[in-house]
């Protein structure tokens, strides 16, 4: 089924996320963050107030970050829509990568997904999560509490890989030092990234994207957003809270979080529909960044629409 204007909120969706991306640009390279992050906020908002769909922020932005925000609980869509219906949870990123885009860096990315009202984790109170992300090939195969190297090997065998074959995404953070020397030992090809952990978990769930497994610790609130794409994909994904201080864990259990449970994709996110939005600010492993062309502004983006049957990356001058 072609993208058109019938395909909401896929249309106002790609529309934000367009909007958030072309609006942080021209602070890219500026070493102001909030700079970078505030300009894609607002227009993101701005975007969602005329989108013909009702759906409230489940996933926001901005409080781990101290940032500004579509915070959470937000109403967005039109106030004619909103008031008759709020069909939709909404997770958003106007910038995943917000310190990449301010130094002008690789893998900054304007991001926004939405299911069934309902249907997502609500995180906010724990910030982080481990999680473990790869295609179709890793269900019934891998398992969060089995071993980095057990992993690596069940899904290079479910692959058809040897294991010198096999790239592995973890976050470059010092939680995850010990981690990443774990995946080199198993002669595994660690691929680094500094930030942008929603696109590389969903890279990791891509075919075709260079990454076959993602591991380690990294949002909660990003490992969300990632599930719905992961959904759409059919991939494997699981994870768990990890709170990394006293006060992220006393807030976590005053929120009621058992941070025990083992979260399967489901458990993020489930339903029938879910779409995933994701425009390139700066190059990245799902989309090239922003280019100028003759005035314009040449933006491409990765969407992904359960009731579409491919993934499509569409290029546009904004």
């Amino acid at each position: 089924m072609p993208l058109s204007n019938a395909n909401q909120p896929t249309m106002a969706i790609f529309a934000s996320t367009v909007a958030a991306a072309a609006a942080a640009w021209p602070h890219v390279g500026s070493g102001d963050k909030l700079a970078v992050d505030g300009a894609a906020v607002d227009a993101m908002r701005s975007s969602l107030s005329t989108a013909q769909f009702g759906g409230v922020v489940v996933i926001g932005e901005g409080e781990k970050d101290e940032a500004p925000m579509l915070f959470n609980g937000e109403i967005v869509g039109h106030p004619s829509v909103t008031a008759i219906s709020i069909d939709w949870d909404i997770a958003v990123d106007p910038v995943d990568g917000t310190r990449l885009a301010a130094e002008g860096l690789p893998g900054a990315v304007a991001v926004m997904a939405a299911a069934e009202r309902g249907s997502m984790l609500e995180s906010s109170e724990v910030y982080m999560m481990k999680k473990i992300v790869s295609g179709p090939a890793g269900r019934g195969v891998l398992d969060i509490d089995s071993t980095p190297a057990a992993n690596i090997a069940a899904l290079a065998e479910a692959l058809g890989k040897s294991l010198d074959s096999m790239r592995v995404a973890v976050i470059n953070k010092a939680r995850n030092f010990e981690l990443i020397a774990q995946v080199r030992e198993t002669g595994a090809e660690w691929v680094r990234f500094d930030e942008g952990d929603i696109a590389m978990a969903v890279a990791a769930a891509t075919s075709g994207s260079g990454v076959d497994l993602l591991l380690g610790l990294g949002g909660s609130p990003e490992g969300v957003v990632a599930a719905v794409a992961v959904q759409v994909l059919g991939g494997f994904m699981q994870a768990r809270f990890a709170p990394q201080d006293p006060d992220q864990i006393s807030r976590a259990l005053a929120a009621g979080y058992d941070l025990n449970a083992k979260f399967e994709l489901d458990d993020l996110v489930s339903g029938e529909r879910f779409v995933f939005v994701l425009t390139g600010i700066t190059d990245g492993v799902l989309t090239r960044g922003i280019r100028e062309v003759e005035g314009q502004l040449e933006l491409e983006t990765f969407i992904l629409d359960s009731a579409l049957s491919d993934p499509i990356l569409v290029r546009r001058l904004s």
